[in-house]
């Protein structure tokens, strides 16, 4: 095994030509160079240095044991600037999934930019409602939507998101607008996944049962039949938002509108997160911080 005792110092003093140039140089004392240079020449057999009480000089020994030893320091100068780089310079594989709206809409586009930041990584992006084995998968990172279940995997809140109820005006004059939750039984609920929707009534979150004549799970076909005056619709803020902003649906029961739901990225428990994660999560956390 090769020891490192001296070798710092000998290369120093040697540059030096000094051993008090080369303590300050180390931020230790004279004494301590001369003691750890003394013990590697012991170590080695070989006298490395000539010593007057006017000038420190090389050996012949020593020329060809510190042109050696110099190489060595690059190296692990050149591999600590190479471990600098990393945690500036993203590269390297990423691999992260999404669900699939809030991924094309907003995930996607700014994976895009953090790619064209670091072009050197490679990135796979799996746009999936699945909540998939994020270990099992070499998955790096996750985006969750909601309320998160138990486990064992870390997780930062990056945004949030408004569920909204609406409808649009054609619909409104026909059949009027509800302002109680029990009113919605006589309207025509368009539905997903699920066969209710999500309120908060006296401080309470609310699960009020809906039914109407279409279900589906795209958001993007219920905001469609719900722009057509079909029906009323449930859906997260990125769906409906540019149709609120705009006139063509109107918000319904504000009153009972539930509390945002988080937007989270979700990743294993590690003490040591890589620096492209770390990088990514930050990027994440800075384009989304608004809607917190």
């Amino acid at each position: 095994m090769f020891i490192w005792e001296g070798v710092s110092e000998f290369v120093a003093v040697a540059e030096a030509e000094s051993f008090t140039a080369a303590a300050k140089r180390l931020g230790i004392s004279t004494a301590q160079v001369s003691r750890q240079v003394s013990a590697l020449e012991s170590r080695l057999s070989t006298k490395l240095l000539y010593r007057t009480t006017r000038k420190v000089s090389v050996t012949e020994a020593g020329q060809t044991y510190y042109e050696y030893c110099r190489q060595v320091l690059d190296g692990l100068e050149e591999a600590e600037r190479a471990m600098t780089n990393l945690q500036l310079i993203p590269k390297g594989k990423l691999r992260l999934t999404a669900p699939v709206t809030y991924g094309e809409k907003v995930i996607a586009p700014l994976v895009n930019d953090f790619v064209l930041r670091y072009p050197e990584l490679e990135v796979q992006l799996n746009l999936t409602n699945q909540k998939l084995d994020l270990v099992g998968g070499g998955y790096d990172l996750a985006i969750r939507l909601g309320k998160l279940e138990d486990s064992t995997m870390m997780a930062k809140r990056l945004s949030s998101r408004t569920l909204y109820v609406c409808a649009s005006p054609n619909y409104l004059s026909t059949y009027g607008v509800p302002h109680s939750l029990s009113e919605l039984e006589q309207h025509n609920c368009l539905l997903g996944n699920l066969d209710y929707w999500r309120f908060q009534e006296r401080g309470k979150s609310h699960n009020v049962r809906v039914k109407g004549n279409m279900k589906c799970d795209s958001g993007w076909a219920l905001l469609d039949a719900a722009l057509k005056g079909i029906g009323i619709v449930q859906l997260p803020d990125y769906y409906v938002q540019p149709s609120l902003d705009c006139g063509k649906l109107v918000n319904l029961l504000e009153h009972y509108q539930e509390a945002d739901d988080g937007i989270w990225a979700v990743y294993p428990h590690n003490r040591h997160l890589s620096p492209k994660v770390r990088m990514l999560l930050d990027f994440f956390d800075e384009s989304l911080s608004k809607n917190k």
